[in-house]
């Protein structure tokens, strides 16, 4: 892809593994471990652990940890280690390495792991480490003696995940580490052409343009902004763009609805993979155009399009002054009308799921950020949340759209600010049930943990193929529960506020965390989702 390697200041390294591998992470720039401590990883925990220069985070529970880091990595820009033990702890690592190679984050893996003697024989805690990532990690060193060379020290990029495997004896010294004085220069996309991008834009304008608009980094946010202003077509803002309430006008509301009555003829894609059911539509929508302009690389499609890869605001600032398309199609007038259809279902079924929705993001106002949970919360965000008041701050795991590892990595994405909200549906809170023992580490008052507890996955209740199954069926689809959260909040010392309707919904935040359950009406809920789906 043309990723520009920088090149570390090595100092000359001591002959063990433990303080080749560890030296190696700090001439790379890491300055953060989130350690999971075990027998065989005892050197290297101890070693961090022990350095006044570092900071060093720790949990029991590896796949926890694994997206903690992840965490760490978006809040610090930089890259961040994870260290386990040897055995399956290492593949407990697996989704937060996938969810860090989708979303282009440099997650360094340090697995401990026993002496390369053992492989194969079956012997406790020795299973094959080597390789366990595939091609989810840009690349991986096994180091198991002195004569070993270490690709880290010049084959990474510093852009996606990297696995340093450890063989360690049994009694193996603790290092002394000496942290470099000074950190290496963060690692750089390639600066991207606009040839093809003002191709894109000039070909065929009179079919008209929508941008799709997903994630953006915060330093994108300001070029992006302006370049949409200047353009002046429809966009279809993802919340975690940043840009969804500040944009006025330009922004669509409801626009998955309204695109699919009208196809537009080009789609300009800004961002990470969009969230909603339109650009899925585009893969049978072959007539439509595609070009995505995305720090990840990834078109995000099966079907051909043109994916220019870089930051977005190096890009559009590379476009130089664009011309004013407008609505060609007549966008924002069906807009209109559709968000006055929306608004007056919401009004009609107060108690409903979205509508409660609604209500939580006028309250999320008063927090600092805001970390929406893949499933049904982050979609019914953005159809239904308020657009008043501009959420800057908000944040999402859409690399892989999994639900696991989402509070861990809300707390670490978070750790040491106040008023940061995170919103989870239920099942993705059950996943991630021992995240709270973070909570003391990760610090910030003011905290709010909302619960959407529906008692279930309802997201498969709006999937086409499965409507008009039976209720036992629709039941294992959902994996409904009878689970609720107020005992599980009290275990790890957080307030809990029940919310069943719009007349309970009275909160404010406590100086600790707070799960804010929600609760929405059933019937009222389907009679929404009904009579939106007749918009």
């Amino acid at each position: 892809m043309g990723i520009e390697i920088l090149q570390p200041s090595l100092r000359a390294m001591s002959g063990t593994a433990a303080v080749r591998a560890l030296e190696a992470c700090l001439n790379r720039g890491v300055r953060e471990f989130v350690v999971c401590a075990g027998a065989r990883n005892v050197p290297l925990v101890l070693a961090v652990a022990r350095s006044r220069d570092l900071k060093v985070w720790n949990h029991f529970e590896e796949r926890g940890a694994g997206f903690f880091a992840l965490g760490r990595v978006r809040a610090c820009g930089r890259p961040v280690a994870v260290v386990t033990t040897s055995g399956t702890a290492v593949a407990e690592l697996l989704p937060a390495v996938i969810e860090a190679h989708y979303q282009g984050r440099p997650l360094l893996v340090v697995s401990a792991d026993r002496p390369r003697s053992y492989r194969g024989s079956g012997a406790p805690q020795a299973i094959e480490q080597v390789g366990l990532f595939g091609d989810y990690v840009e690349g991986m060193d096994d180091l198991g003696g002195a004569a070993d060379s270490l690709g880290i020290e010049s084959q990474w990029s510093g852009l996606r995940p990297w696995h340093l495997n450890v063989c360690l004896e049994e009694e193996e010294e603790v290092p002394d580490l000496v942290v470099p004085a000074e950190e290496p220069e963060p690692a750089r996309l390639p600066r991207t052409g606009v040839t093809e991008l003002v191709e894109f834009l000039n070909k065929d304008s009179f079919r008209g343009v929508v941008v799709l608009l997903g994630g953006l980094e915060p330093e994108e946010r300001e070029d992006v902004y302006h370049f949409l202003k200047d353009f002046g077509v429809p966009v279809l803002a993802d919340a975690t763009s940043g840009l969804r309430e500040v944009l006025g006008s330009l922004s669509m509301s409801d626009g998955d609805g309204l695109l699919k009555g009208r196809v537009p003829g080009k789609v300009l894609r800004l961002g990470d993979v969009p969230v909603g059911r339109f650009w899925r539509d585009l893969e049978e929508l072959t007539d439509v155009d595609v070009c995505s302009i995305t720090r990840t690389g990834f078109s995000g499609l099966a079907r051909e399009s043109l994916v220019l890869h870089g930051r977005v605001d190096q890009v559009l600032r590379s476009l130089g002054k664009v011309q004013g398309l407008g609505d060609v199609l007549d966008h924002f007038e069906l807009a209109r009308k559709r968000k006055a259809g929306l608004d007056e279902l919401l009004e009609r079924c107060p108690d409903s799921e979205p509508a409660l929705v609604r209500m939580l993001s006028t309250y999320a106002t008063l927090g600092e950020s805001v970390f929406l949970g893949n499933s049904l919360p982050i979609r019914e965000w953005n159809l239904v949340a308020q657009r008043e008041s501009p959420n800057v701050d908000i944040r999402a795991n859409r690399g892989a759209n999994g639900i696991d590892g989402q509070l861990c990595t809300w707390l670490g994405a978070t750790a040491g600010l106040d008023g940061a909200w995170g919103v989870f549906g239920d099942l993705t809170t059950l996943y991630d049930l021992a995240a709270p023992a973070l909570l003391a580490q990760a610090g910030g008052s003011g905290r709010v943990l909302v619960v959407i507890n529906n008692g279930g996955g309802r997201i498969f209740e709006r999937l086409p193929r499965l409507q008009g199954i039976g209720e036992e069926e629709s039941k294992t689809m959902a994996n409904a529960h009878q689970a609720g959260f107020v005992d599980w909040a009290k275990m790890w010392g957080m307030g809990h506020v029940r919310v069943d309707g719009v007349a309970t919904f009275d909160f404010e935040p406590g100086e600790g965390t707070t799960v804010l359950e929600i609760c929405p009406d059933e019937q009222q809920t389907a009679q929404f989702w009904e009579a939106y789906n007749k918009l």
